[in-house]
């Protein structure tokens, strides 16, 4: 796996929010995937929350400056980056003041989701993606952690499909039960349409609750993870349905595990 690049790609990373399963595994796997000499990049948002100071996030200039088109409007990207200490590793962080500058990650002081979370997990999948475009930076691996990022391998795979940086890469879901209750807007999937253009690679995201927008991500990755030891029924029967690689939980053999699972995929035809 040696300077081989994977792209990872999570709604939440420690040290940046709270310690969670998502954000502790998002964080260890590119951790110990950098330690071995495999190119990393990590892709987040930049949430309101995130000291910006203790952190010593700085914006990229040559990185923004581009407007992103969600739902027919114009929304500027701003791409800011930091170092995790001691690591060595670069954190990109994805911002817009109208989504992310708000002092919260995914609800408000009652606890809702915000109503606008469709268009940041828009926001964040093209935005993340264009971004790596500017890099030029092509990954063997993208690997997706949170159900925030997991618009990510539907616009890889329709919207962005005839790029050629990503020919060779291959997408990992992580699935974690990290859900929420609810749906997040219904015109998700009319949004996301304006963009595709074909209803039927939407339809899975007609109702976008927590189990349709990770089948999604499913539908269209190379491989899953279970990232939790538990998910739902639902979500463990789609996969099953699907004829892809899985990798189960995995509690003890974390390191190896991940660095074989990606080296397989890698190698595979």
């Amino acid at each position: 796996m040696k300077d081989k690049r994977i792209l990872f790609v999570s709604s939440e990373v420690v040290p940046y929010l709270p310690e969670t399963e998502l954000s502790s595994t998002a964080f260890n796997a590119a951790k110990n995937a950098h330690s071995k000499g495999v190119q990393t990049r990590i892709f987040m948002p930049r949430f309101g929350v995130i000291n910006e100071r203790r952190h010593q996030l700085h914006e990229v200039i040559r990185l923004s400056g581009m407007n992103l088109v969600v739902n027919d409007m114009d929304m500027p990207l701003i791409i800011k980056v930091a170092s995790i200490p001691k690591e060595r590793m670069q954190v990109y962080f994805i911002d817009n003041e109208e989504y992310f500058k708000r002092k919260a990650v995914f609800t408000d002081e009652d606890d809702q989701l915000f109503p606008d979370n469709d268009e940041r997990a828009i926001f964040f999948a093209k935005g993340v993606i264009e971004t790596v475009k500017k890099l030029n930076w092509a990954p063997d691996i993208i690997h997706v952690h949170g159900w925030l990022a997991s618009l990510l391998p539907l616009y890889l795979r329709e919207y962005y499909n005839e790029e050629p940086l990503f020919t060779e890469s291959k997408i990992v879901t992580s699935i974690y039960n990290d859900t929420f209750e609810n749906t997040l807007n219904e015109g998700l999937s009319d949004k996301v349409k304006f963009d595709l253009g074909d209803a039927s690679k939407t339809e899975t995201i007609k109702i976008p609750n927590h189990t349709n927008i990770l089948k999604s991500a499913i539908e269209n990755s190379d491989a899953i993870i279970h990232g939790s030891e538990t998910i739902s029924e639902d979500l463990s029967s789609f996969i099953e349905g699907k004829d892809i690689p899985v990798l189960e939980f995995q509690s003890e053999n974390f390191k190896e595990s991940y660095l074989n699972f990606y080296a397989d995929l890698i190698t595979a035809n």
